[in-house]
């Protein structure tokens, strides 16, 4: 990670994997042992890749733009808006990754899809 920052990783690592290139994203960031708290797969590496892999064949074309990004220490947070083809609802994430010698090796993930009708003046993002 020499000319990046722990958050500049992790906000890469997102990019790569919207891009559709998450086979070189978890080659490039994550680190041995990683784990994630992810409820919907089992907390290896492999399966949340997998995961991610299937949502990528399904929904190509998806476009991640980030709203804003703070590190503390060895762990960065990573709101953004996940926008999907085909009109489907935008998705506010937040990431959270804990880094070690430079790669991540836990994260977690909260989302939500906005609502049809958003109530709130200042919207979801």
């Amino acid at each position: 990670m020499s000319n990046h920052s722990l958050k500049d990783a992790a906000i890469d690592f997102l990019r790569q994997i919207v891009a559709g290139d998450i086979k070189g994203a978890y080659a490039r960031y994550v680190g041995e042992g990683f784990r994630h708290h992810n409820p919907y797969f089992p907390g290896d590496a492999a399966s949340l890749r997998a995961g991610m892999e299937d949502d990528e064949k399904r929904n190509p074309g998806k476009i991640l733009s980030v709203q804003c990004a703070i590190q503390d220490g060895d762990r960065v947070a990573v709101h953004s808006r996940l926008q999907r083809p085909h009109g489907e609802p935008d998705i506010s994430v937040v990431h959270i990754f804990r880094f070690e010698a430079g790669r991540i090796v836990e994260a977690w993930d909260v989302a939500m899809q906005a609502p049809a009708q958003i109530v709130n003046q200042h919207g979801l993002f």
